[in-house]
């Protein structure tokens, strides 16, 4: 599977994702636009697109120039059907790509908390095989409209959008890639970084086989797709 993750920022990488991609022999092709690196020129070269999170907002585009790079790059591959994942900021990224609005959340939500699966996201492949209240890590302040024609997926009472699908493109509010690293990293050594890290680790063994079907899920649908378009 020829893959592309796109990355905002340096310490929000694929995690886990990282490590299935490796299991499947997935050709990763990396574009880390913090880093001045430019999206290819066609989002059609790809089986597969990911769009990481990061730490600044979809309409911070003056300041971050590859957001308006990245929407038109969107722009092209959900209409033509290509599998694309958004986490976190990837998502508002798919949803701003798809027409909805981006913004403010009702509150700010950080750490280990939960999502319920709704009727549309119990039927859909991409969590199958999963139970209907999903344990999750969070780490936002804006929020997404739904785009016209798309359905949600997984809700929470504070943050209701937490996720869709639109055509072959899924929005995933949550994080699911998390790792210690990766915590260590958002929240450093200090307290608040070690409770973090203590808590994944309570969680680690279910977290990771959900994260892991959660993958599979995707990446048979995406098989699905190409199989089809062929």
């Amino acid at each position: 599977m020829k893959t592309l993750v796109i990355m905002h920022v340096e310490s929000e990488g694929p995690g886990t994702l990282g490590h299935y991609l490796e299991t499947i022999q997935a050709s990763v092709q990396t574009a880390r636009l913090y880093a001045g690196e430019r999206l290819p020129g066609a989002a059609s070269a790809f089986d597969v697109i990911i769009s990481m999170g990061g730490p600044m907002n979809v309409y911070e585009e003056e300041r971050y120039p590859f957001l308006r790079e990245e929407t038109s790059f969107l722009r092209e591959a959900i209409p033509a059907g290509v599998p694309t994942l958004g986490i976190c900021l990837g998502a508002q990224m798919i949803a701003k790509a798809c027409g909805a609005a981006v913004k403010q959340a009702p509150v700010r939500e950080v750490g280990f908390d939960s999502v319920d699966l709704t009727a549309h996201g119990r039927q859909d492949a991409l969590f199958s095989g999963l139970p209907e209240s999903l344990p999750v890590f969070q780490w936002h302040e804006d929020t997404f409209d739904l785009p016209e024609g798309s359905f949600l997926l997984a809700t929470s009472p504070r943050c209701p959008h937490q996720a869709f699908r639109y055509l072959n493109a899924y929005g995933l509010q949550f994080h699911v890639e998390v790792t210690r690293n990766l915590l260590w990293q958002w929240f450093g050594a200090g307290m608040e970084g070690r409770r973090m890290a203590l808590r994944l680790s309570w969680l680690e063994p279910a977290f990771s086989r959900q994260a892991e079907t959660l993958y599979a899920n995707f990446f048979a649908r995406a098989r699905e797709s190409l199989a089809r378009a062929s």
